[in-house]
Order: structure tokens, then sequence, then C-alpha cells
């Protein structure tokens, strides 16, 4: 099943269905504590000792209401309150009244003391908290995470926020998170990530028909769409079926970013693919995978007659920012092909501005924040606002890199990949991913289409291997050996 996400206005609006379905705050409640606990006893079954700390909203109660069952189950429980008694919402209030009056040791949030052995419940703030952490709650969250307690987060981690990814100025780390209902968008992408832990979704047993007519805010990449843009290939088919890709780059130094993206392009499926890149890595490139025709590019003039037989045009890996980067991205800007714009020409484009509809951009966050003049810190702060902004100013598909990459097509709707894995972080992985997107485009698809296929068969590849021979070390390189097979796997 398509993993979908919803924003916090639409789980409520799922909610309140489920009130006139005939559920019960209370029942909801019950089934929400009663799947955390379960949830305890599966992840922890060798710890009887609990720390809960209580917000004073219904996350809080929540908290109030797992406690209980704990507490009824043999657990030790200790209960830390981080608001006035007075500031608790009345059924919070009454929960924790009630969980007090038992043999749980109910104290100040000041208070805050770690237990050796206990599983630590965060119920200090839910799906509504939006604002900025007050001191006492920033220094309550920080005890929390300089614990050695593993953390269940009810719903979301307390500082996160739940409808853009980013977090304020502290946020539990939380090695589990059991979120209720349906999925946030904000706990998958970003600064979210570094929250979460595992993520579990319990949907309370909410029917189906609660969630009928609210379209999530975004669905998750899956297999299926690699399957259904790369079909079996004729048997009759020659290499001029599956069209012509032109790499453009490769400064001084840089001559592996254009060897890496070229060789990418053909693993995807690409008919033929050209380099055009500096005298001096005519050899780098096709000495090593002598199926790239390499072109050495004194001046943009040399590459007129290279651009006239290509069907794509990759732009950008290792092509630097000096007068023969800025010529070859000033010719590429003039041609109608569908593009690629990686890497420096996308700080090229910053510099210029300009729209196009037929191209696909993929920046990191930094190439992002570039783009839309503004600090990396508020692209991550909301990659869901940043993305639209990038494809309303600049136009054609965008790509924004990184853990949970968001893909917005040219109505501005987004696609997240929650495959790949950290094992990315290295350098190379970007220029794959543009030869990657080139590939596709040269095949026939269209931007929205490569944009998507390209990005989940990135990240599936990396996953490959990443499943058979660790994170830690993977390199751009291993990826372009699995991308074959990933193209291929539902052929």
């Amino acid at each position: 099943m398509t993993l979908s996400a919803f924003t916090c206005s639409q789980v409520c609006q799922i909610e309140r269905s489920a009130f006139q379905a005939g559920l019960s705050a209370d029942v909801l409640m019950e089934r929400a504590a009663q799947a955390a606990f379960q949830l305890i006893q599966d992840k922890w079954p060798e710890k009887k000792q609990l720390v809960l700390v209580v917000g004073k909203g219904n996350n809080g109660g929540d908290g109030c209401t797992l406690a209980q069952l704990a507490q009824a189950a043999g657990y030790q429980v200790t209960a830390y309150l981080a608001s006035d008694h007075d500031e608790l919402s009345e059924s919070t209030a009454d929960l924790f009244d009630s969980l007090c009056a038992t043999s749980v040791s109910c104290r100040s949030a000041a208070t805050f003391e770690p237990i050796d052995g206990a599983v630590c419940v965060d119920a200090l703030l839910g799906i509504g908290f939006q604002g900025k952490l007050s001191d006492e709650f920033k220094s309550i969250i920080e005890a929390i995470n300089d614990s050695d307690m593993p953390v269940l987060s009810l719903d979301v981690p307390s500082g996160v926020y739940a409808d853009s990814g980013g977090v304020s100025a502290s946020a539990v780390k939380a090695a589990v998170t059991i979120t209720y209902i349906a999925h946030k968008v904000g706990l998958l992408t970003g600064q979210a990530l570094a929250h979460v832990g595992e993520l579990v979704l319990d949907t309370l047993d909410v029917p189906d028909e609660c969630y009928r007519g609210i379209t999530p805010a975004i669905s998750a990449l899956d297999e299926q769409v690699i399957a259904t843009a790369l079909p079996p290939r004729h048997r009759e088919s020659h290499k001029g079926d599956f069209g012509h890709v032109l790499v453009i780059g490769g400064d001084y130094g840089m001559g592996g970013a254009v060897r890496m993206a070229a060789e990418a392009a053909m693993r995807a499926g690409a008919g033929l693919v050209t380099v055009a890149t500096r005298p001096e890595h005519v050899t780098i490139v096709s000495g090593t995978r002598p199926e790239l025709m390499c072109h050495a590019i004194r001046d943009a003039s040399d590459c007129e007659r290279l651009l006239a037989r290509a069907t794509v045009v990759v732009i950008g890996p290792g092509l630097g920012q000096s007068d023969w980067g800025q010529s070859l991205y000033s010719l590429v800007l003039k041609s109608s092909l569908p593009k690629v714009v990686d890497a420096d020409a996308l700080t090229l484009l910053a510099n210029q501005p300009m729209h196009h509809d037929h191209w696909i951009l993929t920046p990191h966050p930094g190439e992002a924040a570039r783009l839309l003049d503004c600090a990396p810190t508020d692209v991550q702060n909301n990659r869901f606002s940043a993305i639209r902004s990038l494809q309303s100013r600049y136009g054609g598909n965008v790509i924004l890199k990184g853990a949970g990459t968001l893909v917005c097509d040219q109505e501005g709707e987004l696609a997240l990949c929650v495959n790949g894995n950290s094992g990315m972080s290295s350098g190379g992985m970007g220029d794959v991913l543009s030869g990657l997107l080139g590939g596709l485009l040269a095949q026939g698809l269209t931007t929205d289409q490569a944009a998507q296929v390209g990005v989940m068969v990135h990240a599936l590849a990396a996953d490959r291997v990443a499943n058979r021979e660790g994170q830690r070390g993977l390199l751009a390189t291993d990826v372009l050996d699995e991308i074959r097979a990933v193209v291929n796997s539902r052929s």
C-alpha cells in the first residue's frame, strides 16, 4: 500500500468524522494508550519502569492513560507534569489526578531525573504545537535527550512541527514515535527525521469512510512508478529508439563528475550518451567506459554540433563557474531540448534566475537556498514550502534532495521518496542522479515521469548496496552498478 500523509488540519478533519461516526474522544484516547503500551512491551520487554513527561493538552491525556495501563500491569511509573495544574485541559487534569491517586509518583518536571532501566514517554506537545518553546520546555526536552532512557514519543516528538518537518529551539529525539490516525507530512522529511526514530502508525481503528473525500497532502513513491514508466522493450528495438543524452561538464579537476553522470544515463537505458568536457578529461571518461562518446571542448563553439544531435541535455556535473562553464551554460539555455540542471549550473541559474517549463532542477538544500536567496536552514525548516517556491519561480520539475527527497511536478503537486539511506551522503551521488534523469528523459519519459522514476531508482539502487554491504563507505559508483537491476526489476 502506498504511504500517504496528511496535514494536521486534515487529521483533525478525519478525527471529527470519527466522532460523527460514533467514536468518542475517550475511546480514541484509550485506543491510543493501548497501542503505545503494547509498543513499549514489544520494543522493550525487559524494562518495567516508565518515566512519563506530561503536557497540558490531549497529548498529555494520552500519556496519563498509558501510564494507568502500565501501572495496572505492574510497571513502576513516575509522572512529571510540565505545566501548572490549572493550565491543563479539563480531561487531562482529570486523568492526571486519577493517575496520582494510584501508586504513581507524580512530580513537577522541574525536578526531572532519568531512571536507569526505564522507558521515557514523551507526552509533552502534540501536533498542534506551532509556536516557540518556552525556556522551561526547552530545558525539559534537553534533559530527556541527555538521559540514556529510550524515548517513545506520542503522535509527534515534542518540539517538531508536524506540518513542516522543522524543529523548534529543541526537540525530543525519540527512539520510536507512534503517530495516530494518519501519517503527518512533517514527520517524513527534513529535520524531523533526526528526531522521529522509528515511525509507527496506528490508525486507532478509525473507519475507512472517515478518510474518504480527504486527499492526502503527499504520497510516497513506490516501485510501481518504475514498472509503469519502463515497460519491457520490444524485441525489434534499436539504440535510436532510446534517445541521445549529451552530458556537459567536467572542468579542471572534476572529470569524474561528468563521467559518473554519463554512465548513469547509459545504465538507465539511454541509446547513446555523449560527453562534452575539457580536453584533459577525455581519457578519464572514455578510457574506462568505451561505450561513452567523449569530445574535447575548448570553448562553447565546439559544443554546438553535439547539441544539435542530442535529444536531452544534462548540464552541471563538474561544470565549474569559470568562463568556460558559463559559456557552455549560456549555450544550453538557448536550446529547446529537455534539460537536467544540476550542481554548478544551478549556481549559475541562481545568479540569473529564469523560468523554463522543460527542465528538471535537482538542488540539495544549499543550492535551493541560493536559488531562493535564503539560508539553508530556511529550506530545511519547511521543505514543502521551499520546493513549491522553487517550482513557482523557475518552472519545470524540481527535486529537493536530502533525507525525505521531495519531487514537485509542473502543477505544484508533491511526491515523497521514503527510500534511500545515509550512506548516500558522499560525493558524486548527485551526479549519478542527474545522469539517470537524462537517461530516462531520452527514453521518452515526460519530465514529470522522469523526476519521480529517477528519484526512486536512485534511492532503491543505493538501498540495494547498503542492505548488502552497509551504509558507511557507500560510493556513487557502487550505485551505478545497481541502476540496471532496478530499472529492469519489473520487466
